[in-house]
């Protein structure tokens, strides 16, 4: 079996996913082939993986290249978590929209800033599975841990034929707080979670046969508890539904939270990713500071840790050992959730056996629910059509039509800001060469300008007419 893993200067994913899958005895035989294109930082995580081998007694071969085809040449699962252009364009994402009153918490899945990571994103995934197609085993899964998830689950869906599923702990972590608000075990709840990656919606929550939903509702009324995730209890509050993402990224993905003082004060006052103005882009830059002459591996153990909560291991082992195993996945939404847009990336029930993935079909969400979707999905249909084609015109109709930017924003400001991000990182966007945004100057109307005499339009003039008659009374 060879497993390889795109974007191994990863620390934390890498290190996390290599530590899970070489404490599953099914897949401890692997041969891991680690690739980056920045070799400090592949070569950092090649030694510590063969420290991971070597002080456990394991089987395993590590392998480590910046050559992306030839770490995919005969893999069996290949695995991404990828981030082009790093800190450098991240700086950009989070910068840049802040000029113009876009006031983004963390900034990788929707808004400017998850627009422009997901254009970077574009033709590196291309590159990645037209690989696969070419190099890797007949039937190769990828797993995607590469953010926008659902913008670029939904390009994958697209481009290639290839197997795959996005991968996010969004479901796991939120579990963990119900299960932690109800005072119940996790592993008691029977749930039932739908909608796209991000803002998926916990549809069933319950335990021994009984709905929790009035007692998690009531619990979330009292203060000390709707504290803790001000944003999404607010959302249930009015909508009805839990979802799966914390206050911090989904303050980002509607209009009501972020567009003005009040509501940052009123809803994203807690610090960090609690709410806080560009929390995520100043934790990744404090981590590049702080680890850019000192390798951070040194201070970790090699010694074989607990599995961690992340679906990858599980996935590999229930497709080689064929146990069956069941996971929440992002898959390309054919027909699995019908109030939804056949083709976008739909975050459902997968299981998972040695035939490969078998996702669920939800059917339709509560009507309400799928209207909060798709003011996402249609962000991201446009962003997505935008890094396949490099037409820079949709990049500016991806962003004015993200649900925050377009309560900030006029429509000239939203087009000077994506002209301004799509020069400053036009280093990581090759589909965009030698093409930009057509400039579309404002029209002065100075005071005392007097409308032309034109003929009325019908449906104006039919209006007034109207207004006519219902003051004379007819």
């Amino acid at each position: 079996m060879k497993i390889a893993m795109i974007g191994a200067g990863s620390i934390v994913f890498c290190k996390t996913l290599l530590n899970d899958m070489l404490s599953t005895p099914a897949l401890q035989g692997a041969t891991f082939a680690l690739m980056s294109p920045t070799e400090p930082k592949l070569r950092r995580m090649e030694a510590f993986a063969k420290r991971m081998v070597a002080e456990n007694g394991l089987p395993a071969t590590i392998e480590a290249t910046t050559d992306r085809r030839a770490a995919i040449a005969d893999a069996d699962y290949v695995i991404s978590m990828v981030q082009v252009g790093g800190v450098d364009a991240f700086k950009f994402d989070y910068e840049i929209p802040m000029k113009y009153g876009v006031d983004q918490c963390i900034g990788d899945s929707l808004g400017p800033g998850g627009v422009l990571r997901g254009l970077r994103s574009a033709p590196v995934m291309a590159q990645i599975v037209h690989d696969m197609e070419d190099v890797a085993r007949p039937g190769a899964i990828l797993l995607n841990y590469t953010n926008p998830m659902a913008a670029v689950c939904y390009g994958l869906g697209k481009i290639s034929n290839v197997p795959f599923i996005g991968l996010c702990h969004g479901v796991q972590t939120t579990l963990d707080l119900i299960a932690g608000y109800l005072r119940v075990p996790k592993a008691e709840i029977d749930y039932l979670v739908g909608g796209i990656n991000h803002m998926a919606w916990f549809l069933k929550i319950v335990h021994n046969g009984q709905d929790m939903y009035p007692k998690f509702k009531a619990l979330c009324e009292q203060p000390e508890y709707y504290i803790n995730e001000k944003v999404r209890i607010e959302v249930m509050r009015h909508f009805g539904y839990f979802m799966t993402e914390s206050t911090g990224h989904l303050s980002e993905y509607l209009p009501w939270f972020r567009s003005s003082q009040r509501g940052l004060d009123a809803y994203c006052d807690e610090p960090a990713f609690g709410g806080e103005t560009g929390a995520y882009y100043h934790y990744c830059a404090m981590l590049a500071e702080k680890y850019k002459t000192v390798d951070p591996l040194v201070f970790e153990t090699a010694v074989l840790q607990p599995r961690s909560a992340e679906y990858c291991s599980y996935i590999l082992e229930a497709h080689e050992t064929g146990k069956p195993f069941r996971l929440q996945g992002n898959i390309r939404n054919d027909g699995y959730i019908t109030n939804l847009p056949q083709g976008c990336c739909v975050e459902v029930p997968v299981y998972v056996d040695r035939e490969g993935l078998h996702p669920l079909r939800i059917g339709d969400l509560p009507v309400q629910l799928a209207a909060l979707n798709q003011s996402n999905v249609t962000v991201q249909t446009l962003a997505v059509e935008a890094g396949i084609s490099g037409d820079p015109e949709l990049v500016m109709a991806a962003i004015a039509l993200d649900p925050l930017t377009s309560a900030v924003c006029t429509l000239q400001e939203i087009r000077a800001m994506t002209a301004e991000l799509l020069t400053a990182e036009a280093q990581w966007l090759p589909q965009f060469a030698g093409k930009t945004l057509v400039a579309v100057p404002a029209i002065p109307t100075p005071p005392g300008t007097k409308h032309a005499e034109v003929p009325l339009d019908p449906a104006l003039a039919i209006s007034k007419r109207f207004g006519t008659l219902a003051t004379q009374g007819n």
